[in-house]
């Protein structure tokens, strides 16, 4: 499960490029309708990782840690490696 915090760093990065996009274009309605939208997203995202967070709390599941890339690595080799030969 992704934290959190990954996820609305990754909205805010998508926003910000757009954002800067809007902004270097001189495009000022876009630059509003980027700044409500980014605020819209983001309120109905907390909302929706808050549901997500209580249904885990329901199932007496603790939220897990994201992996290390090491940690995905090593999955990805157990996963492939043939048995003994």
């Amino acid at each position: 499960m992704r934290a959190r915090s990954r996820i609305i760093s990754t909205l805010e990065t998508v926003y910000r490029e757009a954002y800067q996009k809007a902004d270097r274009a001189g495009d000022e309605a876009r630059m509003r309708a980027l700044d409500f939208g980014f605020q819209r997203d983001q309120v109905m995202l907390e909302a929706i990782l808050d549901v997500r967070d209580a249904l885990s709390g329901l199932r007496g599941e603790e939220p897990k840690a994201e992996s290390s890339l090491l940690d995905k690595a090593m999955a990805i080799r157990k996963f492939t490696k043939l048995g003994p030969r």
